[in-house]
């Protein structure tokens, strides 16, 4: 009997992801500690502030992960921030928080141009900036484009709170721009390959229906089950009628049914659809993603799955085969 391993829910995480990769290689342990000095007795308490030290980072000299104490104003937002949502709210919550009792966890960041550049920590940040901080607690690392883009998106994922539209682009982001396949972003992201191709279809809605989601008119169940539909024209038409009557999932995947086969006008008296065959149908469309049809006759009949791509029909495969 053959038995599989689970992948971990968020595979190596981000501390795997800093652990070694992309890091400068050590200067010398009297080089890369050169202008370090530990504060006390703050909430703070990190690597001293100083300009030998900061100049070391932007170099490439410091390597060892410790956090300095950079100004604020020398560090910019990630290109490659996921999240596009904002609490303000929430941001002036943390802003309080840091101005009584400081950042407890270091943002991360790495230099660019002779400055800093984001990679994870961006509400730490701009709440410290809120907060009257003139320096954040940053541990910088060397790392490339790519490694950046991915080390954010494993860090709001760890966090949970990304909705599905931004993780839809953020990994389309991953696939486009660097030319990674789904598998290679599952295996980076800790998510599996479904999951990941999943999310990435929801970039395929018109962005008005996108923006359903990302607000919170919409969850990732109803972007799944609005995709099977043929046309922008019908996903907007069916979008704008779900959020209208508050439809949830199931009642939404009925409605795509609908669109897609209408009753004829000529036909008075249609045969009931058997509820179990119904039921069926939807609970096929939710787990694969694509428009399924039943046709059962007295028990006997056919599944036909309707594919858009070869990424479809791979992940279809992979689903059957297991």
């Amino acid at each position: 009997m053959t038995t599989t391993t689970k992948r971990p829910a968020l595979g190596r995480g981000l501390d795997a992801l800093l652990s070694n990769r992309g890091a400068a290689p050590a200067a010398g342990k009297g080089a890369a500690n050169a202008g370090f000095g530990v504060e006390s007795g703050t909430a703070n308490a990190g690597v001293g502030v100083g300009t030998s030290a900061v100049a070391s980072a932007v170099s490439g000299a410091v390597s060892d992960g410790k956090p300095l104490e950079i100004p604020v104003d020398r560090i910019d937002v990630s290109p490659y921030q996921p999240r596009t949502a904002k609490n303000e709210d929430a941001l002036e919550e943390l802003a309080r928080s840091i101005a009584a009792t400081g950042v407890i966890q270091p943002v991360l960041v790495r230099p660019v141009q002779g400055r800093f550049q984001l990679i994870a920590g961006e509400r730490r940040w701009r709440a410290s900036q809120l907060a009257g901080k003139s320096t954040v607690p940053a541990v910088v690392r060397h790392v490339s484009d790519e490694q950046a883009m991915e080390m954010a998106i494993v860090e709001n994922l760890q966090r949970s709170d990304l909705n599905a539209m931004e993780q839809a682009r953020a990994f389309a982001r991953l696939s486009n721009e660097f030319n990674l396949t789904q598998e290679e972003i599952a295996l980076r992201t800790g998510k599996d390959r479904a999951s990941v191709g999943n999310f990435m279809r929801l970039v395929k809605l018109p962005l008005d229906v996108q923006q359903f989601i990302e607000y919170g008119s919409l969850s990732f169940g109803h972007g799944r089950a609005l995709l099977a539909l043929e046309t922008e024209d019908q996903i907007r038409r069916v979008a704008l009628m779900v959020v209208q009557r508050t439809l949830s999932v199931r009642l939404t995947e009925e409605l795509v049914q609908q669109t897609l086969n209408p009753t004829p006008t000529e036909r008075k008296n249609p045969a009931p659809v058997d509820p179990n065959v119904r039921e069926a149908c939807g609970q096929l469309q939710q787990i694969l993603g694509m428009k399924v049809q039943i046709k059962d006759r007295n028990g006997r009949g056919r599944v036909i799955v309707d594919y858009a791509n070869l990424d479809d029909f791979d992940r279809l495969m992979t689903l059957l085969l297991k």
